[in-house]
């Protein structure tokens, strides 16, 4: 099958932080997912200089990659108010992050409520139009790619392990459905239609740590890319794809893949 529909659409405000859902988003080319990881937490001594943004790796910020407990933070973020909620065991903070002072709060909460072992509260960074993806230390290209879900191979890999795996583990930019399971990954370089909007497959995504844990309880209870490499021989599961023509993408789209 090469026809899909969009099931949701998500972006990550804030690294590591929680997604917010969108109904639909107007794509352009070499500007990858609007809003999405222009904002993070880099930990103490991260290397990041806000003034002279170079790519760093993922774990010199605080993410579900070494911070289990950040899944048990459920945040929103408004760039343009840029106040910061974060909700944990049934209380809310806001944080106005345009203050010095309670960008600093803010860290020192996430500090205090992940219980980390860092000597130092991370520091609340941004320099866009620079993104913080994953994959941002490959390549300019990648700094800027958009990562797309196939819900039938989440499914598949589900029936294999006999056990549910959430979506969410995956923090995708862009879940389909009607692809057959895994069929994405067998087609990079060539390009997936929304509509107007073309994105072409850039690279199968790998898979870390980050994955084993699950979204609802907090709990790392999963070894992802271990099961991942015993079932499949290989640790990926969906694709990074570039933009390549403008337009709009919407939750209950019909799309189709190139081959």
């Amino acid at each position: 099958m090469t026809e899909f529909t969009v099931k949701q659409l998500s972006r990550f405000p804030v690294k590591g932080l929680s997604a917010e859902p969108l109904t639909s988003v107007t794509m352009s080319v070499a500007e990858g997912f609007p809003g999405d990881r222009i904002y993070g937490f880099a930990r103490h001594n991260s290397g990041f200089d806000p003034q002279n943004p170079k790519p760093i790796p993922k774990d010199r910020f605080v993410v579900l990659l070494k911070e289990t407990a950040l899944a048990g933070l459920h945040t929103r973020f408004d760039a343009q108010s840029q106040v910061l909620e974060i909700r944990e065991s049934g209380k809310s903070r806001k944080f106005l992050m345009q203050s010095g002072q309670e960008r600093s709060d803010a860290a020192k909460f996430i500090h205090q409520v992940l219980g980390s072992a860092d000597p130092e509260p991370p520091t609340f960074v941004s320099s866009e139009p620079h993104r913080f993806t994953d994959v941002s230390v490959v390549s300019p290209v990648m700094m800027i790619a958009v990562s797309v879900l196939n819900i039938a191979s989440v499914k598949a890999l589900s029936q294999q392990l006999n056990r549910d795996v959430h979506p969410a583990r995956f923090r995708a930019n862009v879940e389909i459905d009607g692809l057959s399971p895994f069929s994405e990954l067998e087609f990079v370089g060539h390009t997936l239609v929304f509509g107007d909007v073309r994105m072409r497959i850039l690279s199968r995504t790998k898979r870390c740590a980050a994955t084993e844990v699950n979204p609802e309880t907090a709990e790392r209870d999963l070894r992802l890319p271990y099961l991942l490499k015993k079932h499949l021989g290989h640790t990926d599961m969906g694709v990074y794809a570039e933009v390549t023509t403008n337009g709009t993408v919407f939750v209950g789209q019909s799309g189709r893949l190139e081959i």
